[in-house]
């Protein structure tokens, strides 16, 4: 039976960089095909490709058998072709219900915009994701896994009979990852084919019926996944056996770095309402704290808050070293030796028009600068070029944009710049969103060893077996509040989780 569709010997070049080299793909009806492979693989060029995105190719995107060429998204979308997209795409300033519609605006007899129908078709399908937000909210209102959300939703309102998957569950909740696959079931048993992209091995076993794994731009396989185990997909995606998982080292705590009172965060638009209620812990130097809670715990809150980002809307006091801190701007956070890794890498850790070395030196530009204001370049490109092989940033040169490489090598972009201010207290939040496996371990690894120099790691993620895998301590919040302290030797998946649901 002939694919739904199908991708022929596709190459890509980007300056530089060859993306892909002569790549072969099938979404079959009622199947799902699993896309996996390192950040830089070319996974979501490919994807671009057969969704529209990008039109520039040698080779052949074929939709039922016949030949077709995208001039753009649209061409591809009236094939059936729909893509969600790992990077967010959406316009921030306009509301839930125009972003959904966006391009294809229902009109009225009148001719103009029927925006009745549009909000009550886009609320439907919100509904379908168990998302109660008014449609009339901003998008730049939204926390990230909401913004994701709306975009699946969006893609589903196309009734695609190719449905393009790009990490859809890096910002859900477990359980709108599980309303997602409930979905993912609903679209197979309507004949719909499905490429499902995924760092997650647990959630590929779970959904995929055949998986097709690249490397390096170019197609190492594609097997049944009755055919072919975990360890084999690893191992084909880096091209050598994978390595041993994160072990954890024990560590002798210093002393308390950071010590938090009863901080309390107003909701800006409802002043009666607590984003934060009476939140009190402490931070040792050398110890990795790890925080959970599902979405709208709070867990982003509480890190902004304490670099500075709220200043106007909390209550509370703040110790670093032993001493107060007023924190009322990033700027204070940044001279306290605080960093934070944003939740949001494009739209709040990076410049994405800006080069490589410009983005890893942005917050540490007093360490390049001549006589207050030049910056010495040589210097610049010096560092950068460290960064980029200590963190193994897959790109051409230092030169390359951000906005041209893969999410888990911006990832690593935020995570240099911020290492080079050589912080004594580090916020990461959702450090790993989008990062593949052996990435993952990188930076596990590179927690372990910043750590280990007394640095003191607060960690927030949504990923369970994450979080206990580089944590000495996780502390627990619901509904804005802290819940439960693990120590280490309590760390069970079952206590934790049930610790974080709301009451």
């Amino acid at each position: 039976m002939a694919a739904i569709v199908e991708a022929r010997n596709v190459t890509k070049r980007f300056p530089g960089v060859l993306a892909l080299d002569k790549v072969c793909l099938r979404i079959e009806a009622g199947k799902v095909n699993a896309l996996v492979g390192e950040n830089g693989a070319g996974k979501s060029t490919l994807m671009n490709i057969i969704s529209g995105v990008y039109t520039d190719y040698e080779g052949e995107i074929l939709v039922g058998g016949q030949v077709c060429n995208f001039s753009n998204v649209t061409d591809a979308q009236e094939k059936g072709i729909a893509i969600i997209h790992q990077e967010l795409n959406h316009i921030p300033y306009m509301n839930i219900a125009e972003n959904m519609f966006l391009g294809r605006e229902p009109l009225a007899r009148t001719g103009v915009i029927d925006y009745s129908r549009m909000h009550k078709e886009a609320k439907e399908q919100l509904k379908r994701l168990h998302l109660d937000i008014d449609t009339h909210t901003l998008m730049a209102d939204l926390r990230v896994g909401q913004q994701q959300l709306v975009e699946i939703g969006k893609a589903l309102m196309l009734n695609a009979k190719a449905l393009i998957m790009d990490e859809p569950t890096s910002s859900l909740s477990e359980s709108e990852t599980q309303t997602l696959f409930s979905i993912i079931e609903e679209l197979k048993g309507q004949g719909a084919g499905i490429v499902y992209i995924s760092h997650k091995m647990n959630e590929v076993w779970q959904l995929a019926d055949f998986i097709t794994i690249m490397r390096d731009g170019k197609l190492i396989a594609e097997k049944p996944m009755t055919e072919t185990t975990a360890d084999e997909v690893v191992s084909m995606m880096v091209g050598r056996e994978s390595e041993e998982r994160h072990v954890w080292n024990e560590r002798e705590k210093g002393d308390i770095a950071l010590e938090v009172k009863n901080l309390s965060m107003r909701n800006p638009e409802s002043p009666n309402r607590l984003i934060l209620n009476d939140i009190s812990f402490n931070l040792h130097k050398g110890e990795v704290l790890g925080i959970y809670g599902l979405m709208g715990a709070g867990r982003t809150e509480l890190l902004e808050c304490l670099f500075g980002l709220h200043p106007k809307l909390i209550t509370g006091q703040i110790y670093v070293n032993g001493s107060p801190a007023s924190i009322k701007h990033p700027s204070d956070a940044v001279n306290r030796g605080i960093a934070l890794c944003p939740e949001d890498r494009k739209r709040e850790g990076l410049v994405l028009g800006m080069s490589i070395r410009k983005n890893v030196t942005l917050a540490a530009l007093k360490k390049i600068t001549k006589y207050a204001d030049v910056i010495r370049h040589r210097k610049e490109r010096t560092i950068a070029d460290e960064y980029r092989q200590r963190l193994v940033i897959k790109s051409y040169s230092a030169e390359q944009l951000a906005e041209q490489l893969s999410g888990g090598n911006q990832q690593k972009i935020v995570l240099g710049k911020w290492m080079m201010t050589q912080p004594k207290i580090l916020f990461l939040d959702e450090p790993t969103r989008g990062i593949d496996i052996n990435a993952k371990h990188e930076i596990y690894h590179l927690i372990d060893q910043m750590a280990a120099q007394g640095i003191a790691v607060i960690v927030v993620s949504s990923e369970l077996p994450e979080i206990m895998a580089v944590s000495d301590r996780i502390i627990t919040m619901r509904q804005g509040r802290i819940g439960n302290c693990f120590l280490r030797s309590e760390f069970t998946e079952e206590s934790i989780l049930k610790a974080s649901l709301p009451q």
